[in-house]
């Protein structure tokens, strides 16, 4: 099983990686000091709730945050990794949309700079009305798509095993 969560792990790398524009290199301007990018295992992962009131329709979501660990000011951007877990931390094929949530407006991808012990937020959303649900108990959590992961807590079903994300942001993406 443990392989099978690390082959899944490693796909939504590849796409997060695709999509931040991983592996490209870009000059900083003359004169300015670059910021290093956020480490592997810098970024700690954790969930905050949604406001009062945002319940929808058979959806559930909830805040993604990323806290910086780390002694020093770094940076990254794009799409969180994101890995459905059952019981006893069983891997679950996970289909991740990235974009607007039901909750959320994207706000694109952008680099997102933070100082030591400072967050960046995305929202993640799905449905819960029975198709083709999965029951997941966790969610693996790879801020920048690397195999540095969180697993927090879900405990819901998820329908079509798909999951709705915005991109990380410095302020929590609202409607």
């Amino acid at each position: 099983m443990r392989g099978l969560r690390i082959a899944a792990f490693a796909s939504a790398a590849v796409a997060v990686a695709a999509v931040t524009g991983a592996g490209v290199a870009s000059a900083a301007p003359t004169g300015a000091t670059a910021t290093a990018a956020c480490a592997p295992g810098t970024l700690k992962v954790s969930q905050a709730p949604l406001p009062d009131g945002s319940a929808g329709m058979m959806h559930s979501g909830f805040y993604l945050v990323a806290k910086n660990t780390g002694k020093t000011t770094c940076t990254f951007q794009g799409y969180p990794g994101l890995a459905l877990e059952g019981k006893g931390h069983t891997a679950i094929n996970t289909v991740v949309h990235h974009g607007n949530t039901y909750y959320a407006k994207n706000p694109g991808v952008h680099k997102v700079t933070l100082k030591p012990g400072k967050a960046a937020y995305a929202n993640i959303e799905w449905t819960h009305s029975g198709a083709n649900a999965a029951k997941a108990k966790y969610l693996q959590v790879s801020p920048t798509g690397s195999n540095s992961h969180s697993v927090i807590s879900l405990d819901d079903t998820v329908d079509n095993h798909k999951l709705n994300v915005t991109a990380w942001a410095a302020k929590k993406p609202t409607p």
